[in-house]
């Protein structure tokens, strides 16, 4: 293990987390608040990272150090990422300040805050903008702002990007990180665009844009986009996330002139699907509650879109809603994204690639001697690839179910324990029961808090840079 240069690397993107928190250092002067918790933390942050970036190396980076460096990065960023909260001085703990950084970072959008409107803009604005900013990927804007920081910088954004399987848009991973942020820019300044339109505070805007690009769902309201009212509003948020819960290499291939492949993407397809099929079969669900069919198209829809993008936004407490419907909505929390997208989950391309194996193997059972194979987008999909989504499913639902047996020692319900498990896994946020739309993680215990942590880091690098990181081989000397 090349640990100097994991180091160098990880003191560059510290200090770039510095950089980011000058940020909200102005909007908090702006607002005539103190920016000192936004200085103390840069400094320490920057001050961190200069002696990591200074330290010498030798240019030998493969994917054992690409899988290890963004492991301790990201934890990293959760644990400096925390200290504006924690000097601020409105969280009670530091736990409770990392909770909710890596739940920022991660776009998890799970809180321990029980009236959020009373933390200051500043601190707001820096909640939401670790969503934004851990949305693409942090390491996905190093490479794109710092293009020379290290070699095979393709097994960075490997280790870091959601989804079976990697690919690049150009042949030089730094113009890729470019494209993909400048659709990423642009799309989220689109949509402060259309919410300052449609009636929102231009600082609201920012805040629900943030949250909508990085799929991760803080609000700065408490009842969240339903303390709005605003039907527009509502519309404009879900039909965002679920652009954003899209692969973004389909909108490369849209500027590229490519509508065609676009349309044949499986993937893209099913995702879809699954929304349509959702949003209907939750309306009808709903019709004896609410007045109209509009108005249950209208709480359904959102839902349905704020969950499988895993972003976690509400307009209604589900909870009070029909258990079919509470059903389709973990279902949906499951399912999640798709690949290459902001998005959490298993993420589209796994689910349907399952299910794809499954009726091979029926079909196998009844025709022995068949030979098939497992296509996606008109492609042979390779058997360690098939293998690889198998063990990543099971490991995602050992995972969750270890951390549902240690929050359990707090002696809630299981619907509880296992749901707050699975949202963080997930990166979704909302749950059931505790920790539904209308609830939060603040009774949950310290211990339970710093598992929760690790679900969110784990869920959203896709468990194996974590495993890395805690491997006792990652840490022999080669």
């Amino acid at each position: 293990m090349n640990f100097h240069l994991v180091f160098n690397l990880t003191g560059k993107v510290l200090m770039l987390e510095s950089a980011s928190m000058l940020l909200p250092a102005l909007v908090a002067l702006l607002y005539q608040e103190s920016p000192l918790p936004f200085l103390y933390a840069a400094a320490i942050t920057a001050l961190v990272g200069f002696l990591l970036s200074r330290l010498p190396y030798k240019k030998h980076f493969f994917a054992r150090e690409g899988f290890f460096a963004v492991g301790l990065i990201w934890v990293l960023m959760g644990l400096f990422g925390a200290l504006p909260f924690y000097f601020c001085g409105y969280f009670s703990s530091y736990v409770d300040c990392a909770f909710e950084c890596f739940s920022g970072f991660t776009t998890t959008g799970a809180t321990i805050l029980t009236n959020i409107e009373a933390l200051p803009y500043g601190i707001l604005f820096w909640r939401a903008f670790t969503h934004w900013l851990g949305g693409m990927g942090v390491l996905v804007l190093t490479t794109a702002l710092l293009p020379s920081m290290g070699l095979r910088s393709h097994f960075l954004i490997q280790a870091e990007s959601p989804g079976p399987v990697f690919s690049k848009l150009m042949p030089k991973q730094s113009q890729t990180s470019k494209i993909l942020y400048t659709i990423y820019c642009v799309m989220t300044l689109s949509e402060v665009l259309l919410l300052k339109l449609a009636g929102l505070p231009l600082y609201d805007s920012f805040i629900h844009a943030f949250s909508s690009a990085g799929t991760g769902g803080f609000s700065n309201r408490n009842l969240s986009v339903g303390a709005y009212g605003n039907p527009v509003v509502e519309m404009i948020i879900a039909i965002f996330v679920l652009l954003f819960s899209v692969n973004f290499a389909m909108y490369f291939l849209l500027l590229c002139g490519r509508a065609k492949d676009v349309l044949k993407s499986d993937e893209l397809r099913f995702f879809f699907g699954v929304v349509i099929l959702a949003t209907g079969a939750v309306t009808a669900n709903l019709s004896p509650i609410y007045r109209s069919v509009w108005e249950s198209f209208r709480y359904a829809f959102f839902q349905v879109a704020s969950i499988i993008s895993t972003t976690g936004f509400a307009t209604a407490d589900y909870m009070t809603w029909p258990v079919f419907s509470q059903v389709i909505m973990m279902l949906l929390l499951l399912c999640g994204a798709c690949a290459g997208s902001t998005g959490g989950g298993l993420k589209c391309s796994r689910v349907l690639l399952n299910f794809r194996c499954l009726f091979r193997e029926i079909r196998q059972v009844i025709h022995p001697k068949s030979v098939s194979v497992v296509k996606l987008d008109g492609k042979v999909v390779q058997e360690y690839t098939l293998n690889s989504i198998s063990i990543f499913t099971c490991t995602y639902f050992i995972i969750s179910l270890l951390a549902t047996l240690i929050v359990s020692l707090d002696g809630f319900s299981f619907s509880t324990s296992f749901t707050a498990a699975l949202t963080c896994m997930s990166n979704v946020g909302p749950g059931l029961d505790m920790v539904g739309p209308a609830g939060n993680f603040s009774a949950f215990s310290n211990l339970s808090k710093i598992v929760l942590s690790a679900c969110m880091v784990i869920g959203r690098l896709e468990i194996f840079p974590i495993l890395v990181l805690f491997s006792r081989g990652a840490w022999r000397r080669t």
